[in-house]
């Protein structure tokens, strides 16, 4: 058995908890359904669900994709019973009062006490609300991020009409400083956006630095921590990282997905405000949504009108089993992600048919076959990405600037301004205890593709 099953006894009991909540109202009689017509499209459901990619199991390292704790899978279905709707306290009383708790929680885990934020369908829109927000205190400014920031804000700033531009990245995928430097010295600069953890490579721009630069030009900062933001509850960062996430309750705003690292279903994003005033940005009147009650409605401080109330309900859940504490349950699984990602770059650096990129700083690996080009390494990785993925083994495959792979060889003719490379993402805590298994896949695959073994290179690893 793959799939975890036993857990569905336990959401029989909550169902029947939750039913007798409702034990006063008069008796009817639901809509009928056919039973046997219900499993029959049930079942041929399950038969079209057989076309993914195992993204449960740890032979899953490619893309972002982390099962929810089944907590979170049990309680977004259980309050899937009543469906509600948490853009007015109407529509989601309870799970209105979840969300708030739960973010709150998230807030803290940042160091703020007094914020305004909300969750949101994932973090496309969190970095919206962010972005909108910047573009209305800084009318008339420019956005910036690194290069290899996520591509929404590019597309984000378009769509709310601000100028964006985008900032050269160094040989370690972080925003170059110089570059930052030069370009907020010439003025009309409203928003830098850090990111803490790309989701290319994981990279974290160095904040300090940054917030060293606002203090001098007066910029807003808005921390995309989609990816990473969980890693500051972690003790095995690096210096660099760690010094990131401690400065992080400087900024201005922050994004984070609840729905990677934080255990849950798609989609659950979450967007956070230092300053509560900038809800009064969002103000706006309903002739019928708000009325029920003078507290606030969550929908009052959203750009999002109807939001699943079951988010929120499954957000609760998980973080009341797993608080978002250091040194707790939660934090020691995400640490053995980042044990598991370090293990798995020693591998690469120890073994001579592969060269690595810079040193993980959280818990993404990306490397590529050596070879006499940069062409032919490119084609190697697809080769060896198929391989593995006939051996069931799922990778991803990246293209990121040939620079990221400092230490290839003099002799090895750069034909191509980009590389092609394999890339692992090991999100799973059980990713640490199957890493010399995945490593006995890889060198078949490798095998099979005809790439070569020939003496260890680690030596000539930065």
């Amino acid at each position: 058995m793959q799939l975890e099953q036993k857990s569905l006894n336990a959401l029989l009991e909550a169902v029947k908890k939750l039913d007798n909540g409702f034990a006063g109202l008069p008796e009817f009689s639901p809509t009928a359904y056919d039973e046997s017509r219900l499993l029959d499209v049930l079942n041929a459901t399950a038969e079209r669900l057989h076309d993914n990619y195992p993204y449960f199991h740890p032979l899953y390292a490619g893309q972002m994709l982390k099962p929810p704790h089944p907590v979170a899978r049990l309680a977004y279905t259980l309050a899937m019973w009543i469906n509600p709707n948490n853009h007015a306290l109407d529509g989601g009383r309870a799970t209105s009062a979840m969300e708030k708790e739960a973010v709150a929680e998230i807030a803290s885990m940042f160091g703020w006490k007094t914020f305004l934020g909300h969750l949101c369908g994932g973090g496309t829109m969190a970095n919206l609300e962010a972005l909108w927000v910047a573009g209305q205190l800084r009318l008339g400014k420019k956005i910036l991020a690194s290069a290899q920031a996520h591509y929404t804000h590019h597309r984000i700033s378009n769509v709310l009409q601000l100028e964006f531009e985008s900032v050269p990245a160094d040989s370690e995928a972080r925003m170059d400083m110089d570059a930052l430097r030069k370009r907020v010295e010439r003025g009309d600069i409203g928003t830098v956006v850090a990111t803490l953890g790309t989701t290319a490579t994981g990279s974290v721009d160095p904040l300090p630095e940054i917030l060293a630069l606002r203090e001098k030009h007066g910029f807003r900062i808005h921390a995309d921590a989609a990816y990473g933001g969980y890693f500051g509850l972690v003790d095995n960062l690096a210096g660099h990282a760690q010094s990131a996430f401690a400065r992080i309750a400087e900024v201005d705003s922050i994004v984070i997905d609840p729905h990677k690292h934080g255990l849950q279903p798609y989609g659950c994003g979450c967007v956070l405000f230092r300053d509560p005033n900038v809800g009064s940005l969002y103000q706006h009147d309903s002739p019928y949504t708000y009325f029920s009650s003078a507290e606030l409605h969550l929908g009052e401080i959203s750009l999002e009108c109807s939001r699943p109330g079951a988010s929120a309900a499954a957000l609760w859940a998980t973080q009341k089993l797993l608080p978002l504490v250091k040194r707790g349950e939660f934090a020691q699984r995400l640490e053995r992600s980042r044990s598991a990602a370090l293990a798995w770059h020693e591998k690469v650096q120890e073994d001579g048919r592969f060269v690595a990129a810079f040193a993980p700083e959280l818990d993404i690996v990306a490397f590529a076959p050596r070879a006499n080009s940069v062409s032919e390494m490119s084609a190697k990785s697809r080769a060896i990405f198929a391989s593995a993925a006939q051996r069931g083994l799922h990778l991803a495959v990246a293209e990121l600037p040939v620079s990221f792979f400092s230490s290839l060889e003099p002799g090895v003719r750069c034909d191509r301004e980009t590389l092609t490379c394999l890339r692992s993402v090991l999100m799973k805590p059980e990713h640490l205890d199957w890493i010399d298994r995945i490593w006995q896949i890889l060198a078949s695959a490798a095998e099979a593709s005809q790439t070569p073994k020939c003496a260890s290179r680690s030596n000539t690893q930065p």
